[in-house]
């Protein structure tokens, strides 16, 4: 895929342009509608596009400009959910939120980021990695009064995000990564049938498939439930031998700042490892000297030329210079192995 030793990506949200919605906030709303919107989105984009090209990135994304929320966005398009029929659910076991309703069958009418992502493809020759929900974790973001089991509206979301894979592969995507935050919360469903419905999902790619499982954005309920996690977050050792058997290429997780035991990455040996060397919970920037140390301690446990940095989590709730500031750390502290391994 990529010919650059320990090459760099973003895990998925960059901040929005405050003229496109109102920064450092998540779900923020759209300050534009109709062609409006999709222009500014795609300003949004290329303006993202340039910030990962300047500070060195190597995979790059659309830092997920044009969508307001990396689950909701794609379920506003398919057919079956009912956004104006809400109901208060709990969320990752951590925080209540009011969320649509699936009052049928679950379809895709269309594709919904195949356009964008074409868009992206036309103005880069980089490798492009695109992200999309998870089976486990849209079910999470939902109030299921039709299928009244997580496990078949898991199964039929699997079908649906297969579809849109595929139609993004042929765009030229890259990677296409599903977000599983959910993994690190609902072990037994993991075990059970989490893996092999995100299996489905990925099913017949020819292009590389990832899975994030992350500790979730730098809010308040997260920074919260951390605090609960005592001092090893060992939540990986669940779902890492699952996935370790899985057809899944890539795994993608959190390492910086977070007290997961760096061992644990011996559970997926084999598989290439995108492993978090920039803590999306702080506007502390990393030294770049401090991201090369997290993948020096990778490198124990993950053959080098299946390392690729990359950042804890999305950055939309984050200050755009932070942001940058931090993804230029991550290219520097990159660059300081990269040139250890090669003058070996």
């Amino acid at each position: 895929m990529s010919k650059i030793l320990l090459p760099t990506s973003t895990a998925g949200s960059l901040p929005k342009p405050f003229w496109l919605a109102e920064p450092e906030k998540l779900w923020s709303e759209w300050k534009f509608s109709g062609d409006e919107l999709l222009q500014a989105k795609r300003d949004a984009l290329l303006i993202a596009l340039a910030e990962q090209n300047a500070t060195g990135i190597d995979i790059v994304s659309d830092g997920e400009q044009t969508r307001q929320h990396f689950v909701t966005t794609f379920i506003e398009h398919l057919e079956g959910v009912d956004f104006t029929k809400r109901e208060i659910v709990r969320i990752r076991n951590r925080y209540d939120a009011s969320v649509p309703s699936v009052v049928g069958t679950v379809r895709r009418p269309k594709s919904v980021f195949v356009e964008d992502a074409k868009f992206l493809r036309q103005h880069t020759d980089k490798p492009i990695k695109w992200a999309l929900p998870g089976p486990m974790t849209m079910i999470d973001t939902l109030y299921d009064g039709h299928y009244k089991s997580r496990e078949k509206l898991a199964w039929e979301f699997a079908k649906i995000l297969n579809e849109e894979a595929k139609e993004l592969e042929a765009a030229g995507v890259d990677i296409i990564q599903f977000d599983e935050p959910a993994f690190n919360v609902f072990f037994d469903e993991l075990n059970d049938w989490g893996v092999a419905a995100l299996e489905r999902a990925a099913e017949g790619l020819k292009c590389q498939t990832a899975v994030h499982i992350c500790y979730g954005y730098g809010i308040k309920a997260n920074t919260d439930w951390k605090q609960t996690l005592g001092n090893e977050w060992r939540q990986y050792e669940e779902s890492f031998p699952k996935l370790q058997q899985s057809n899944i290429d890539i795994i993608s997780l959190e390492c910086q700042n977070s007290k997961v035991p760096m061992d644990l990455l011996e559970l997926v040996r084999g598989k290439i490892v995108m492993v978090g060397a920039i803590d999306v919970a702080t506007n502390v920037v990393e030294t770049p000297e401090q991201v090369a140390d997290t993948l020096r301690k990778a490198l124990q446990f993950v053959d080098a030329d299946k390392l690729y940095p990359s950042t804890n989590c999305g950055m939309a709730p984050m200050p755009r210079h932070i942001a940058r500031a931090k993804l230029n750390a991550l290219s520097q502290g990159a660059s300081i192995v990269r040139a250890e391994l090669i003058g070996k």
